[in-house]
């Protein structure tokens, strides 16, 4: 039963609904990308370096997947803490390095995109506060137009952020051919987020059966691995469940130690060219028993709870109906756990990291 002293309209689902509109506004403010997407075309990096922390670092694990998969440029996550604690400069010249923060706090993202910018790389900023110390040194500045965000749980932040990277990259996209879909899908991906908002009501009601999960494991492949990362990140934050994310190709060798009858795991499904791999790995795991949470694309499995997300048109796009799905049933789940998913015990907005 959901606590009746808890706000059933918690900022976290506010926010998480707001996302249509701000992806809306990135989209009419393209434009911005222009100076960078020059700068780019007149001195092509060798490779990219990513800068984050939570969940931008997954923001920028999902980026790395769509930049390899796009241009062939290979790219790398940088630990903030080489710059800031062991103060050991990287040869980063001529490299792209994307920095991605809501807040543009952190004092260890900052000092290294600094000496990043100092040493001759193309920095760039992803960041929500356009004033904030991080937009000041960088290079190039992409504000996510997310507005502000009061909930301790990113949501509208992060998808802003991988919307943001994939229109860089459309931008970037030397065939035009393959530059038209993407622009389609993103142009059109408010709509298809605002009909996966509409699964919320469902999403409330089967919530409910998860009142007393105290673990779980969060697989997805390719593209939605770091959705993955950011799912498993939600679940922890918002209703302290001992979440973990994998690779469904790592989670084979080793990790699924763990399954036992009804283990539960929510299964991201694409409906790219890893999709028949991802399956593969989710129809042995129920065949050892497992309880599988199906987001994402539908599949042949016995899934406990079906979340299928509208089909974006295009693999780069659809891994942000998927985890605004998840972020709907996170909020939730911690209401049918007796839990405010805007105070999580420990935690708080903005983390300075050193």
């Amino acid at each position: 039963m959901v606590n009746p002293m808890l706000n059933p309209n918690p900022l976290m689902l506010q926010e998480a609904r707001e996302t249509p509109r701000i992806l809306e506004r990135v989209w009419q403010n393209r434009q911005m990308l222009q100076p960078l997407v020059a700068a780019l075309k007149q001195r092509p990096p060798a490779f990219a370096l990513t800068l984050a922390r939570g969940s931008s670092d997954h923001a920028a694990t999902f980026l790395k997947y769509a930049f390899e998969l796009v241009l062939g440029l290979p790219v790398g996550s940088a630990a903030p803490s080489m710059t800031s604690v062991y103060r050991r400069p990287l040869a980063v010249e001529g490299a792209l390095v994307l920095a991605i923060s809501q807040s543009g706090a952190s004092p260890d993202v900052v000092e290294s995109l600094a000496l990043a910018r100092a040493q001759g790389a193309i920095t760039v900023a992803l960041v929500n506060r356009e004033d904030s110390a991080l937009a000041q040194v960088a290079e190039f500045v992409l504000p996510l137009c997310a507005g502000e965000e009061k909930a301790v749980a990113a949501t509208k932040s992060y998808l802003s952020s991988l919307y943001l990277g994939l229109c860089l990259l459309a931008e970037l996209q030397p065939d035009p051919a393959l530059k038209r879909p993407l622009d389609v899908a993103l142009q059109h991906l408010p709509h298809a987020l605002e009909r996966t908002l509409q699964l919320e009501p469902d999403l409330q009601e089967r919530a409910d059966r998860y009142r007393y999960a105290r673990s779980l494991t969060v697989l997805g492949r390719g593209l939605h691995y770091g959705v993955a990362l950011e799912a498993a990140l939600k679940l922890r934050e918002t209703s302290g469940i001992q979440a973990e994310a994998y690779s469904s190709a790592e989670f084979s060798h080793g990790p699924m130690r763990v399954v036992e009858a009804g283990y539960p795991i929510l299964a991201l499904q694409s409906r790219d060219e890893a999709a028949p791999f991802s399956l593969a790995a989710f129809q042995l795991l129920e065949a050892k028993g497992a309880e599988i949470l199906l987001f994402g694309a539908d599949a042949p499995l016995n899934a406990a709870l079906r979340c299928i997300t509208p089909d974006t048109t295009h693999r780069l796009t659809d891994p942000l109906a998927s985890i605004l799905a998840v972020y709907l049933f996170a909020g939730h789940l911690a209401l049918a756990k007796g839990l405010d998913p805007d105070v999580p015990p420990s935690l708080s907005k903005v983390t300075l990291t050193r």
